[in-house]
C-alpha cells in the first residue's frame, strides 16, 4: 500500500457576491484581520474579487460568485441550499448574538436548538454561534 501524502487543511473558500464587504463583517465579527485582497478583474462587477481572513491561524477565503443566489436555511426543495456553515464557540451566547447582529448579522427565522444559536450573515451564509 502507498503512504498517505501529507496534507493540511488550511483555509476554507466561501463564494459570495462582495467579498470584500463579507471579509471585513467576519474581520469585524471574529476580532480578526482581513490579510489579502484582490481588486475584481477586468470585465467583472465593482464588488467582484477576493480576500482573505486570518480567523487565528485558519484562514477564510471570499470569492466573487458571478452567479449569486443566497441559500435558504432550513433547506427547501428547489432552491439553493447552504453547503456549509461556519460554527463559532462564544463564551457567552447571548452577548455573542447581540455582537453578531451590531456587526450585520440577522437572526435566522428557524431556531432548531437552545444553546445554539443560528445567524445569516450579509451574503446570506448561515452560520452557528455555541458555547
Amino acid at each position: 500500500m502507498t503512504a498517505a501524502p501529507v496534507l493540511r487543511l488550511t483555509s476554507l473558500t466561501v463564494s459570495c457576491p462582495a467579498p470584500a464587504e463579507l471579509a471585513a463583517f467576519y474581520a469585524r465579527l471574529l476580532g480578526a484581520e482581513v490579510v489579502a485582497t484582490e481588486p475584481a478583474a477586468p470585465g467583472e462587477p465593482e464588488g467582484a474579487g477576493w480576500a482573505q481572513l486570518d480567523a487565528g491561524g485558519f484562514r477564510v477565503n471570499f470569492e466573487h460568485e458571478r452567479h449569486w443566489t443566497p441559500p435558504t436555511w432550513p433547506a427547501v426543495d428547489g432552491h439553493q441550499t447552504a453547503t456549509q456553515h461556519l460554527d463559532i464557540q462564544v463564551d457567552d451566547l447571548d452577548a455573542a448574538r447581540r455582537w453578531a447582529l451590531e456587526c450585520g448579522a440577522t437572526l435566522a427565522s428557524v431556531q432548531p436548538q437552545t444553546d445554539v444559536w443560528v445567524m445569516v450573515d450579509p451574503a446570506g451564509h448561515p452560520f452557528c454561534l455555541f458555547t
